[in-house]
């Protein structure tokens, strides 16, 4: 069984960290612990985890940052950022010089689209570059343009576009999502994460149904520049942990054993920089 690597996990501890968003998710309003997914995720060859932010509370972001990274099986976290503030560069500094942290995300999914489009939120972003960090791009299906313009602006630092691009997108309608993700797959500076997809497909998704969006984007993307990630615990709403992967390795089956581990493991270990200090 070919190992995995998981690039997108969130983890909820609501005694130590405030997540307001939460009281709007009842199914998801819950601890989740790292000791309760790593019962699940190790028979099923997950051997190591990125944490995802979690959309903290502005105030303890750094807090969260520095406490997930030392959990067990966590190699490396995913931090929250504010590009849009003028205090960003004192916050990255901050954040940077925690161990473990690989890159950035502002969710971006949710906030106006303006929010991204000023000139302050692109000089910010570039700033990444000096620390050798990513930025983890989370748009809906609508945003892909969006988000290929931040890209294009900021040609210097590596983008990972989450949940395939395809958030809230309705199962069965590609159109126009092939033909935005294939734009935004045309910068390289642009990576694309298989995850999200039975979350956002909701309970009744099937094999076939998912499967046009994962080989799309690996289509779109190759094999050299796709990652994998669990999206757990919000992938608890359309299925499992245990369902989310058994789907994935069914649908890259026919895909060699070195492609499948490009897509699972090996290229998360590079574009991540998991095992390397992150200053270029």
């Amino acid at each position: 069984m070919i190992p995995i690597l998981d690039t997108h996990l969130h983890l909820v501890y609501p005694e130590r960290f405030s997540y307001p968003w939460l009281a709007g998710a009842p199914a998801l309003n819950r601890a989740w612990r790292v000791e309760d997914y790593l019962a699940e995720a190790r028979p099923l060859g997950i051997e190591a985890a990125l944490h995802m932010e979690v959309d903290v509370a502005e105030a303890d972001i750094e807090a969260e940052t520095a406490f997930v990274t030392g959990l067990e099986g966590v190699v490396g976290a995913i931090a929250a950022c504010r590009p849009e503030s003028p205090d960003f560069p004192a916050q990255l500094e901050r954040l940077a010089a925690l161990p473990g942290v690989r890159g950035l995300r502002r969710i971006l999914h949710q906030a106006p689209d303006e929010l991204s489009r000023t000139p302050l939120f692109a000089e910010n972003l570039r700033r990444l570059a000096a620390h050798g960090l990513s930025f983890d791009l989370c748009v809906r299906h609508d945003q892909l343009a969006l988000g290929r313009d931040l890209a294009a602006r900021v040609p210097e630092v590596r983008f990972i576009l989450d949940h395939c691009g395809a958030q809230d997108i309705v199962v069965g309608e590609t159109s126009p999502w092939r033909e935005d993700l294939a734009a935004i797959a045309r910068l390289p500076n642009v990576m694309a994460k298989i995850s999200g997809i039975i979350a956002y497909a909701g309970p009744g998704w099937t094999l076939d149904s998912i499967r046009p969006y994962v080989e799309h984007v690996i289509e779109c993307f190759g094999w050299d520049r796709v990652v994998w990630g669990s999206d757990h615990p919000v992938v608890t709403l359309g299925g499992s942990l245990t369902d989310w992967v058994g789907a994935t390795r069914r649908i890259i089956a026919g895909a060699s054993a070195d492609e499948q581990a490009r897509l699972l493991h090996a290229n998360a270990r590079r574009i991540y920089r998991i095992g390397e200090r992150p200053s270029p």
